[in-house]
């Protein structure tokens, strides 16, 4: 999402110490030292260390002695400043170290001494298990004098020892390239095909004749074969690519292989039950996203850990959060929601688009030909409030929702019924960072007339859906919909700031006709009422064409209206043309699948791809799953069948975007708790967590280091410093919750 600028905290507020800048090097000169006294030779003379830190030269190298009990990594350090960098110039990172006890993880950076305190290099090695020399290439994205080199030893519970010795920073050496490992030339969604859906996988070669291909069982027999289609070369990922169709085989099985060119795919299963986990698995995602109350490791082996943001120490926590300066004289208890990614922010309008695709996939099940409503009901999901007789689904968005109408602007103040935009910290924080140690302060940002209308249709939606249990509960989220609105209407053009983008993204939308649109459609299918259909029907955005390449999202919202619109029952007037603008808007996505040589309803301009791509071709097959729910066209059931396709593997990587599925499976998500690449003793993210996928901006600096020329597909990296290619995000996996839901149904 073009929405964040994620800093990892330097140390430089800790430490004093500096010496002389060194003259910029000029790009592409020989291979230049910028670490003075890396050898230690003259003590530790240019080093500096933290106050709760000593350090000293023992033998040669540089030994640190660190507390136990920090609560953060850069509680305790060591490094030096001063450090010279110039933009687009290849380093050497490189060191020798061992840790006392042995298996201890340093966070080893080269980043900005001073504010933002950017990270432009890290790595956590496991000492002594890693062996004891460490050697590492990154490209910087920046010029400066004022780089660092640091070494963090906190946030352990136990003293210990560090010694480092040969630290060097080698500017000038050759880049070192970054060629991902894509196994297999043939390329097949890992996790598995429906007996009954289509079946088509892609096969990378110099071929330009038709290949044979084919199809084994687990145990080597050939069940199947055929001949590919050549595709020609693919814009998406410059490679050669053939199609095939194996989709008249349909008998279930485990550990299926399809074999062509000489080469062998990665197993996948023909059967339903592995989507049957994913709807449950993409849907308890959300349990550990939880701010404001401590996760069960019973509930969540693994994952358990305290409640964050309560209002305790090292903060204050969001039971009382102050505005930002000159914003507000109050303060507002805006404790629960979802943390909205990586980092520790609450956003009223990515928290409304999650809100209302989650609730929609519910809603879905409620009305759709193939929707069984008893797949997200109670208990399916394990979470604190399964066997209170709520759908399990309902119960986990019931903790956003709550959250979102504290938002609200409290009436007697200026903008009374408006909602906050956002809060969140008031500087950026670093990884790993669990919620309860955050120790930053919460502020609420400026209310918005976008985050205003996200909780107007969020909370209108939630009306009719909780009625039945808890019209308390319902009638209250109406209310809170009809002031909102209300709201909304006499401040329609207060806007994000764009370069808020402090310590949280800053999420701006330059243009809110379309979140009129969405709210106005909530209200009136919940209440009927003529002020609120009228509002649509003059709506210029009602009759737009809304279906573009990128798909709908967080900042383009009128498809939300019309989805449901179309689906949810309802007396507009000229509905069967709000019906025909979904087939339409399917007709395209199809037709871009079907041309698509990898089959995905996904073709940007100019083959730019957007942040949070995989989302976003999942929103596209929302479109075509809606266009068979009106239909009963079995071409747009297939279509949206097949776009998981590319999700779960079939890609040019040849690795599925969701933790845990598939064989190969992003996992190292940009994480502040989720962060086991960088601390083994916190998790993974958890099975059913979607990656944000290629995004051919690349704009952290660990993707500019590995990726720079990359082509469309190809810019990716799982990796946890890759916050533009490799996050993930509430309203990513809402996409793929509604999606893992529909694929489930048709088994």
């Amino acid at each position: 999402m073009k929405r964040r600028r994620t800093a990892l905290v330097s140390l430089t507020a800790l430490l004093a110490a500096a010496v002389t800048a060194l003259p910029a090097a000029p790009a592409g000169a020989e291979e230049t030292e910028q670490v003075r006294n890396g050898t230690f030779d003259n003590g530790t003379e240019s080093w500096w260390a933290s106050s709760n830190v000593t350090a000293a030269v023992t033998d040669g190298r540089l030994c640190a002695d660190a507390p136990g009990g920090t609560a953060n990594r850069w509680d305790a350090a060591v490094g030096q400043n001063d450090i010279t960098l110039v933009a687009g110039e290849s380093y050497r990172f490189s060191f020798t170290a061992t840790g006392t006890p042995a298996d201890h993880v340093v966070r080893a950076i080269v980043g900005l001494s001073v504010a933002p305190y950017d990270t432009y290099h890290e790595v956590s090695p496991q000492l002594s298990v890693s062996g004891n020399t460490y050697s590492y290439t990154f490209t910087s994205p920046v010029d400066t004098t004022q780089g660092q080199v640091g070494f963090q030893l906190g946030g352990t519970p136990d003293a210990w020892r560090f010694c480092v010795d040969d630290v060097s920073l080698l500017g000038g050496v050759a880049p070192e390239p970054y060629e991902p490992d894509t196994g297999p030339r043939v390329r097949v969604n890992q996790v598995g095909y429906l007996p009954s859906g289509p079946k088509n996988a892609t096969v990378v070669t110099d071929a330009t004749s038709p290949l044979r291909w084919q199809l084994k069982n687990d145990r080597g027999r050939v069940v199947a074969h055929g001949r590919s289609e050549p595709r020609g070369v693919d814009a998406s990922s410059g490679q050669n690519v053939h199609s095939i169709d194996f989709g008249r085989y349909g008998k279930r099985g485990e550990g299926y292989t399809l074999v062509a060119d000489g080469e062998t795919s990665r197993p996948f299963d023909i059967g339903t039950a592995a989507y049957e986990r994913l709807r449950t698995d993409s849907a308890k995602y959300y349990y550990t996203q939880r701010s404001g109350t401590p996760i069960s490791d019973e509930l969540r082996p693994g994952y358990g850990r305290p409640a964050g943001h309560v209002g305790v120490a090292p903060n204050r926590g969001d039971t009382e959060v102050p505005c930002q300066p000159n914003v507000c004289d109050y303060t507002l208890d805006v404790s629960g929601g979802w943390y909205d990614a990586g980092d520790h922010g609450k956003y009223v309008v990515n928290g409304g688009i999650s809100t209302w695709e989650l609730l929609s996939t519910y809603e879905r099940s409620l009305h759709a030909r193939t929707g069984e409503p008893s797949k997200l009901g109670d208990g399916t999901l394990a979470i604190p409030e399964s066997g209170n007789k709520v759908p399990d689904i309902l119960d986990e968005v019931r903790w956003e929702l709550d959250f979102l109408l504290k938002m609200q602007v409290p009436q007697g103040q200026p903008l009374a019924s408006m909602a906050h935009h956002k809060i969140h910290d008031e500087a950026w924080t670093g990884l790993p960072l669990l919620p309860g140690d955050d120790p930053q302060k919460r502020e609420l940002h400026p209310p918005t007339t976008a985050a205003t209308l996200n909780l107007a249709a969020t909370a209108a939606q939630a009306a009719r859906l909780y009625r039945p249990y808890d019209r308390e509960f319902a009638a209250k989220a109406l209310d809170a919909a009809r002031t909102a609105w209300a709201a909304a209407l006499a401040h329609p053009d207060v806007l994000a700031d764009e370069s808020d983008g402090i310590g949280g993204g800053a999420y701006p939308d330059s243009r809110v006709d379309d979140e009129f649109y969405w709210a106005a459609a909530e209200l009136y299918l919940t209440t009927g009422e003529r002020d609120f259909r009228e509002y649509v029907l003059n709506s210029p955005v009602h009759t737009a064409d809304i279906f573009g390449p990128l798909g709908f999202d967080w900042a383009r919202t009128a498809a939300a209206a019309r989805l449901d619109l179309a689906t949810v029952p309802n007396r507009l007037p000229g509905r069967d043309q709000v019906r025909r603008s979904v087939v339409q808007g399917a007709d395209k996505y199809l037709a871009t699948l079907k041309a698509h040589p990898y089959g995905m309803p996904y073709a940007p301009e100019n083959n730019v791809y957007d942040w949070g791509s995989s989302h976003q071709i999942l929103n596209n097959a929302v479109v075509l799953a809606t266009a068979y729910d009106i239909t009963g066209a079995s071409k747009y059931r297939d279509g949206a069948l097949q776009s998981m396709d590319y999700i779960l593997g079939r890609n040019a990587l040849n690795m599925s975007y969701v933790t845990g599925y598939g064989e190969v499976n992003a996992h190292n998500q940009h994480s502040r708790w989720y962060a086991k690449q960088l601390d083994p003793s916190l998790p993974a993210p958890p099975d059913g967590t979607l990656s944000g996928g290629p995004n051919s901006n690349i704009q952290d600096p660990y993707a500019q280091s590995k990726l720079q020329g990359c082509v469309a597909q190809f810019c990716f990296i799982d990796d946890i410093q890759s916050w533009s290619t490799n996050e993930h995000t509430i309203n990513w996996n809402a996409a793929l919750a509604r999606m893992a839901s529909f694929v489930a149904d048709q088994g």
